[in-house]
């Protein structure tokens, strides 16, 4: 059945914002400026031809796009979520992350998939650029970075209370191997990767702005990058004390906040960024699918300069295969070999790179870490396999495509090394033992001298318990299987994939689950690549089931790829059922969510107790952040945090706080809801676009393709309601339909001299419109300034808009909506006619 979906796209709607504050051709709000935008309809129709997951994939584009929803802000940035009162990576809701950028990368890959339209992938690959890669004023002293001595040591410990952890120029690090090549390959010593965290409305107030100034304060109206984790594995978010990430010294103590966290003879105003790499390699597989669709439709010059970038970001992306240190890999102590080359790489995508300098080009220093912890759940051997052997995607760097080429070899030994008897797979290595490059105890089992780490990274909670780590991981394999058969990646998903189906609960009704909870027993045999061994010994239970949205989409793609690369009927059949109970139980007015309850707020207003739980402050250390709030011994993570009592969800937290029952919410996380997105439209491409028009009687099944950009004018009738009918008339694709009659509704949102129309064409004849043309005139001047879902061949004030490749057909009775901006001279009356394919419109 054909029905109509609306979305409103940010590309689109933060252009109504006024031309003195856009940037040319994509509307992207520069960083010295924030304003509230009017919200602004751009609709997509879905057709007959358009089948059942392509439907919901527009129908919740659309939600997602829509800013009346806020999923994104003012400045066309995406919120961790819609809901502001949240705390688990990011510590409130309207922070955002380089994950949720690279889950948009994809939305809008899969959107040009849909619908030919690749103009909001670029969009949105630019608007990361601006808001989330540091640009070359956020980190101005790159060039005094030295390879040769890449950064000053400083042990991790594993309790915040032994923090903060003191500088020792006395062990030494080793040499960058890929530095100097970098800065040679693209003339400029910046790094092109995403820093992991932003305070999108400002809320913290220190206004460390992309590009303009890196501590502008409360006052400033717009994204701010921000950092919180910073004291070794024990430290939860609920432990964190925030900090900017341009330090100046204006907010926290005496040294801002840096005496929290390292020690040191004296402070340095500076600056400094955190990678974490599986966003950025999440962002270059989405670039991947979307080149080969582009490229399918014939349309792969429209987004060539994203892909480029993609390939430049993948070149820096390899500091993440390095030792943090660049130490030796299977180093046992602090003092173990300083690596000159590549025999500090370990070539998996560890936990984070980072980069800073100082503030002062007069200082004249700056550095660069790698990360010794790996985590099964960052591998992404898919966008290895990429980076290594597409001709488009294959860095410049001389060195790049074969480390990626060794990367994704490693990364697969990885997941073999790891993976349980019973088919989960567990945490990870690490190659500085308790972060201090401390010798392993006796019996850990290594992978090429790393050690096996059950819980890396990260203890409260543990990072190996949740299922999500492993559907997000296995994903990727199940991808790269797809594209190449690679029969390492078919091995570790044959085994995956009936222990994830036999512990999920298919019960075809609301009280569906998946696992959600994993529990571990045992270790992995220490790696032998020539007789790899069976782990025996290391096996997993499933301790808790959910319906968390977003893990479930995940997982219902990891099922789908698999399917389709091995005929897994099993597989297919569950991806099916996870994405129609998600759609049929938990569709709600802006997405789609499942009730949470969140028993851990509990840990709003804990204190530090000794050993234990609780945000710690050193002795004698005091300061504020820049709303007041004192930090200083004895304080709770709600006591840095006073805005949350403003939250309109407080009440019910402090309900809990005083003895009440558990909160729940009803949470929109940005990644979760494009994740459901694009599995939908995902399974319809895998599954169902091979057979787009299942009727055997239809002689030909074209039409029903709606990215066709030329609909076949010979077919007789694509839906033909007498196959007798000896009138041909309806086989001209430029007839509005017998009688010629159509009706045209057209509204506008005005403000100063720049407008938002939407305009609404509806086939009130008897017959379908097969390629339509809308004729109008501009009655005071006005001119279109950006057009969606339609295209604009206009001449001065006189407008002419054609379908889209996409939407062509009006079926009768049926309505197809476009949108666009304009400009007008203080008055905007609408046009007084319109024709539809030269026939008049009521």
């Amino acid at each position: 059945m054909a029905r109509t979906t609306q979305r409103r796209t940010p590309w689109a709607w933060l252009a109504a914002i006024g031309a003195s504050s856009l940037l040319a051709g994509f509307a992207i709000q520069p960083a010295t400026a924030t304003t509230t935008t009017p919200p602004v309809r751009d609709t997509v129709v879905t057709q007959d031809a358009l089948t059942e997951y392509d439907q919901r994939f527009l129908e919740l584009y659309e939600d997602i796009h829509n800013p009346d929803n806020g999923y994104f802000s003012p400045q066309g940035i995406p919120y961790h979520a819609v809901e502001t009162l949240m705390v688990e990576a990011p510590d409130y809701g309207h922070e955002t992350t380089s994950e949720a950028y690279s889950f948009w990368i994809w939305l809008e890959a899969v959107y040009g998939r849909v619908t030919g339209d690749w103009e909001p992938l670029n969009h949105a690959w630019e608007t990361m650029e601006t808001y989330m890669i540091p640009q070359s004023e956020d980190q101005p002293t790159n060039s005094f970075y030295n390879p040769n001595s890449p950064a000053t040591y400083a042990a991790e410990y594993n309790h915040p209370s032994q923090y903060p952890s003191e500088l020792n120029s006395g062990v030494s690090s080793g040499r960058d191997p890929i530095g100097a090549e970098l800065r040679q390959t693209y003339g400029t010593s910046d790094i092109y990767g995403m820093h992991w965290l932003a305070d999108v409305d400002n809320i913290y107030g220190y206004g460390a702005a992309p590009g303009p100034g890196c501590t502008l304060g409360p006052d400033y109206e717009g994204v701010s990058y921000i950092n919180t984790f910073q004291r070794g594995p024990q430290e939860s978010v609920w432990e964190t004390i925030p900090q900017p990430s341009c330090e100046e010294f204006e907010f926290g103590g005496p040294n801002g906040y840096l005496d929290l966290f390292t020690k040191d003879s004296n402070y340095a105003k500076q600056w400094k960024y955190t990678n974490a790499p599986d966003a950025d390699a999440r962002a270059i597989d989405g670039i991947y699918w979307a080149k080969k669709w582009a490229e399918e439709q014939g349309k792969g010059n429209e987004i060539a300069a994203t892909v480029d970038k993609a390939s430049k970001m993948g070149d820096y992306l390899r500091y993440a295969m390095f030792d943090k240190y660049f130490k030796e890999v299977g180093c046992n102590s602090p003092s173990c070999t300083a690596a000159q080359n590549r025999e500090s790489a370990h070539y998996l995508l560890s936990w984070y790179y980072a980069w800073g300098g100082a503030t002062d080009s007069n200082a004249g220093w700056a550095w660069r870490i790698g990360s010794s912890h790996a985590h099964f759940g960052y591998q992404n051997p898919m966008a290895a396999w990429v980076l290594s052997t597409d001709a488009d995607l294959i860095p410049q760097s001389p060195t790049a495509q074969d480390d990626w080429a060794k990367s994704m070899d490693r990364q697969l030994e990885f997941y073999q090394w790891l993976q349980s008897a019973d088919g989960g797979i567990a945490g990870g290595a690490t190659n500085s033992w308790d972060g201090a490059y401390a010798a392993k105890p006796a019996g850990t089992p290594t992978f090429y001298g790393m050690g096996y780490t059950e819980a890396p990274v990260y203890h409260d909670p543990p990072s190996n318990e949740w299922f999500g780590m492993q559907v997000w991981s296995l994903e990727r394999v199940a991808q790269l299987l797809h594209e190449t058969d690679d029969p390492r990646a078919k091995k570790i998903l044959d085994k995956w994939v009936p222990w994830a189906l036999e512990n999920t609960n298919f019960t075809d009704d609301e009280n569906w689950s998946i696992p959600s909870n994993l529990a571990w027993s045992g270790k992995p045999d220490t790696w032998n690549p020539s007789n790899p061994g069976n782990n025996a010994g290391l096996t997993v239970t499933v301790s808790g089931h959910g319906q968390d949205v977003g893990v479930a989409a995940a997982y219902a793609r990891t099922l789908m790829y698999y399917a389709a690369a091995t005929g897994d009927d099993a597989a297919q059949e569950g991806a099916r059922k996870l994405l129609d109970y998600m759609w049929e139980y938990h569709r709600d007015d802006i997405g789609v969510s499942t009730t949470e309850k969140r028993g851990d707020y509990k840990r709003f207003d804990d204190v530090y107790t000794a050993g234990g739980d609780g945000t710690y402050v050193p002795p004698g250390w005091s300061g504020t952040m820049p709303n007041g709030d004192v930090i200083e011994p004895g304080v709770s993570f709600l006591d840095i945090r006073s805005f949350y009592l403003d939250d309109p969800d407080w009440p019910k937290v402090q309900a809990y706080l005083d003895g009440g029952e558990e909160p729940e919410f009803n949470y929109h996380r940005f990644w979760a809801q494009t994740a459901i997105a694009t599995a939908l439209a995902d399974y319809e491409h895998l599954f169902n676009d091979a057979d787009p028009d299942p009727e055997p009687t239809d002689p030909d099944p074209e039409p029903t393709d709606p990215t066709d950009p030329d609909p076949d004018p010979t077919d007789p009738d694509p839906e033909p309601t007498d196959p007798t009918d000896p009138d041909p008339e309806p086989t001209d694709p430029t007839d509005p339909g017998e009688g010629g009659t159509c009706d045209v509704t057209y509204t506008t949102n005005d403000w100063n001299s720049g407008f938002t129309a939407t305009v609404k064409i509806t086939n009130t004849s008897t017959q379908p419109i097969n390629g339509w043309s809308l004729a109008f005139t501009f009655p005071a001047g006005q001119q279109i300034t950006n057009l969606w879902s339609a295209t604009n061949t206009s001449t001065g004030s006189t407008a002419t808009i054609t379908n889209a490749a996409w939407n062509p057909t009006i079926n009768a009775g049926q309505t197809v909506e476009f949108g666009f901006n304009g400009t007008h001279n203080g008055n905007n009356p609408a046009p007084t006619s319109f024709t539809l394919n030269g026939a008049t419109c009521s």
